[in-house]
């Protein structure tokens, strides 16, 4: 232990320090170390700011001396500039001087060569206009000769030409007549192939709604030229059994045909569907929407998803219906056996047994833990008033609020007693 006693001003009660007043004691030391660094930090900083200040100034005036001597240079050497164009162009004045002379003069000799030219050019265009009048004359005379002769070529061909117009005609109109028929024969066609290619869209794009709606089925396409529905469905529940099978003709026209009944009973019957449906954009004059005529189901388009479904989940529940009934004696039979009998005795011997060691380990677990939860609160409680008394010590010693000796931060509210 510490020989080192410390007298209170006070009361001269001795005391030696303990850990806490040696940690405070180091604490202020550690803490008038730093104000003393910072201190010094400071005082650095403002010697450095003081010469960058300096420096700064310096830098300046450096400056402004360059800049003086930048303009003097600059004046200097734009004077030296001057001098030596006023010099340049003096010479260039003299040189043009003298250009100038001796162009006047090759331009005197060159107007009067000119003039000489002119006159020699002026007799020889008086010759070409006397030749130019006697050419004229001839070519005139000829002229005549040719147009007169042309003439009459051209009146032949003009005949020859008006008998190939009028056969051209007969033949133009005997082509129009032809293809005003072809135009209408292949109007008549594309409409019939125009309805033909939108019922098959139609099929198509229902084909894709039951497979994307019933991933489960199975839809078959039934080939074109080969007599039965359009399209089938196989109905499959989750576990892949066949439920039924649904049969889907498709019409895109403008009327209904009552026909089309009579023939998808007679397809429903050759399939072995269970339930028949038309999708037709003409509904029967008697129904405006979904419904149900001499057994068969007649909907739009725009309802062959929701009708499907419903379909779907009858044929699907009759199935299962169908399938609970089927060995309904013997399933009981069996189940009141295994009831009965030893294996299921055992198994719920078994559970029953596992349930209460399982609950009886549940209630020692929590007896255990009881027991530990209060030796903690013991201990606790001997923590908390040992700090207590630490606590009334080091403040009659420095005050209340020198020291701060809570166990846990002021957020919980849980300090120590006062």
């Amino acid at each position: 232990m510490s020989s080192f006693i410390i007298t209170c001003p006070k009361c001269n009660h001795q005391f030696e320090p303990g850990e806490s007043i040696r940690e405070e004691i180091q604490n202020e030391l550690r803490k008038q170390m730093v104000e003393w660094q910072k201190t010094k930090d400071q005082e650095y900083k403002n010697k450095e700011a003081t010469l960058q200040k300096q420096l700064e100034n310096r830098e300046i005036e450096f400056n402004k001396i360059l800049i003086e001597q930048k303009q003097k240079l600059q004046t200097e050497l734009e004077n030296s500039i001057q001098q030596r164009i006023a010099a340049d162009f003096e010479n260039k004045l003299q040189l043009l001087q003298k250009s100038e002379m001796e162009t006047r003069e090759k331009l005197r000799i060159a107007n009067e060569k000119e003039i000489q030219f002119l006159q020699k050019e002026q007799a020889l265009q008086q010759k070409e206009t006397e030749l130019e009048l006697t050419i004229q004359r001839k070519l005139l005379d000829e002229r005549e000769k040719i147009k007169h002769e042309l003439l009459q070529v051209e009146q032949e061909k003009m005949n020859l030409k008006e008998e190939q117009y009028q056969l051209r005609m007969k033949e133009l109109e005997k082509q129009i007549e032809d293809q005003k028929k072809l135009v209408d024969e292949m109007k008549r066609r594309a409409e019939q192939g125009s309805m033909q290619l939108q019922g098959e869209v139609q099929e198509l794009l229902l084909e894709d709604v039951l497979r994307n709606t019933f991933p489960f089925d199975v839809i078959s396409e039934v080939g074109k030229g080969v007599k039965g529905a359009d399209c089938i469905q196989t109905v499959r529940n989750q576990m892949a059994n066949t439920c039924g099978k649904i049969i889907y003709e498709s019409k895109r026209t403008k009327d209904f045909n009552k026909e089309w009944i009579e023939k998808i009973k007679i397809d429903m019957r050759n399939l072995g569907a269970d339930v028949a449906v038309i999708v037709t954009q003409a509904m029967p004059k008697e129904m405006d929407r979904f419904g149900e005529k001499e057994g068969i189901y007649i909907c739009t388009f725009s309802e062959v998803r929701s009708v499907a479904l419903l379909l779907r989940n009858a044929l699907i529940k009759i199935a299962e219906a169908k399938k609970s009934q089927e060995n309904k004696g013997e399933k009981m039979t069996m189940l009141y056996d295994y009831l009965t009998g030893a294996e299921f005795g055992e198994q719920w011997k078994a559970i029953s047994e596992g349930f209460i060691q399982m609950k009886l380990s549940i209630q020692q677990e929590r007896i255990a833990m009881e027991k530990l939860w209060k030796a903690r609160e013991k201990q606790l409680e001997k923590v908390l008033l040992n700090a207590a008394h630490i606590k009334g010590s080091v403040e009659g010693i420095a005050g209340s609020g020198a020291v701060n000796l809570n166990l846990i931060d002021d957020e919980s509210n849980l300090l120590l007693p006062d």
